[in-house]
């Protein structure tokens, strides 16, 4: 059950990383883990109400780690993405699940990446001479077009990408050249610790660096932007590849939570791989709240084997009489036996402006940034959710610690 709340060893003090420099071998497995100061502070946003009264009381709880927090990326809020240090710094946070997106390269290895062409974004590929491998090569801004650039994993090699550095999904589409395209960074973020040390990891070694960490693994397969077979890699290669590496590695599929957005793909496992295939999360890209519109609906998805499903945040929610209550999308899901997993909070930054595309059915709602402890506490007690991605996990943590998730 994602619920369960188990105790971890690691050491985080917060994101006071002076010369941290951890890689997939390192010994990350001693001390203890810290919420850091963001709970508090969020906390110090909340109005007044019982749900405040309550965390302020669990401030001096001892951390513990809890499967209810699922580190999106690692702790992508300001470190690389699907970096070994991002990882490092989620389970350091008390994520008990972390989360692997999967991509493969141009030999057919599997990779940590967000999408199969986020190269030119998520590293450093442009400043390299492996830039002259991508599918686009950069072309500066001018006479009105935005840059052009594109750089996939199947552009490169396995030990070509792990040259590569992780940096901040940040660009400036209007650049000249090359440098000033990477010169761009979201102002509610820092780059401290997002560029210039940031490891690269390949599925593998993810698994190797969770496993370490004492986490449970929630990798995605995404989808090819080659057109498949990819040099005969079929679509069934590729999910079957991605379940092999867990067995080759001796992890049980107890802890491992398969995802995709491709139906398809969940329903392979669930033939092929029933053990893993039990707990294969379809992520519903449908972004649609009327469970009347949906095909294929609730009842159709378990009938098929699927016992996970996992929407965006806003899909879940609805509004009545100025609070949050479950949308009919989650109720639907829940009638049908579904467990339900959702996505990603702490990807809105600030809530001045409502939230964003994560909090759009409840916008109206949104004061400060203390509602997303609002938004957590309704996922849990009017939802019913199993776990909560989030790109700084400390705060699900939090929650879940405070609330006794068990």
């Amino acid at each position: 059950m994602i619920r369960s709340v188990f105790k971890i060893s690691l050491n985080f003090h917060w994101f006071l990383f002076a010369g941290f420099a951890l890689v997939v071998g390192s010994d990350v497995s001693s001390n203890e883990i810290s919420f850091g100061p963001r709970p508090q502070f969020l906390i110090s946003q909340m109005n007044d109400s019982p749900l405040k009264n309550k965390l302020q009381k669990c401030l001096s709880k001892k951390p513990t780690k809890s499967v209810f927090s699922i580190g999106h990326r690692g702790a992508p809020l300001m470190f690389a993405e699907h970096t070994a240090e991002s990882y490092v710094a989620a389970a350091s946070m008390g994520a008990g699940i972390l989360e692997c997106d999967v991509s493969f390269t141009k030999d057919l290895e599997l990779v940590c990446r967000h999408s199969q062409n986020d190269l030119h974004k998520t590293t450093n590929i442009l400043t390299t001479e492996l830039s002259k491998n991508c599918s686009q090569i950069f072309i500066p801004a001018g006479d009105g077009q935005k840059a052009k650039v594109e750089c996939r994993t199947t552009d490169i090699t396995l030990n070509e990408f792990k040259t590569l550095k992780g940096r901040l999904d940040s660009i400036d589409n209007n650049a000249a050249s090359a440098e000033e395209y990477l010169d761009s960074s979201v102002n509610w973020r820092t780059n401290l610790y997002a560029n210039s040390a940031s490891t690269l990891v390949t599925h593998k070694e993810s698994i190797k660096l969770f496993k370490k960490l004492g986490t449970k693994f929630i990798p995605e397969l995404k989808r090819s932007r080659e057109k498949m077979p990819f040099n005969g890699f079929t679509q069934e290669d590729y999910a079957q590849k991605l379940v092999d590496e867990y067995k080759n590695s001796g992890i049980l599929a107890s802890d491992v939570w398969l995802q995709s957005f491709n139906l398809a793909d969940i329903i392979y496992w669930i033939e092929n791989e029933p053990d893993f295939g039990k707990q294969a999360v379809f992520l519903d890209g449908r972004f649609e709240q009327n469970p009347n519109n949906l095909l294929p609906s609730m009842q159709d998805l378990e009938k098929k084997g699927v016992r996970f499903i996992a929407p965006p945040i806003w899909i879940l929610l609805d509004q009545k009489d100025g609070r949050i209550v479950a949308s009919e999308y989650a109720k639907e899901a829940k009638s049908a036996g579904l467990k339900i997993i959702t996505w990603t909070l702490e990807r809105s930054g600030p809530l001045a402006d409502g939230g964003g595309w994560y909090f759009q059915t409840i916008k109206d709602l949104v004061e400060n940034d203390g509602f997303y402890f609002e938004v957590l506490h309704s996922l849990a007690t009017e939802v019913g959710v199993e776990g909560v991605f989030s790109d700084w996990p400390a705060t699900v943590t939090f929650y879940a610690n405070c609330m006794d998730l068990k």
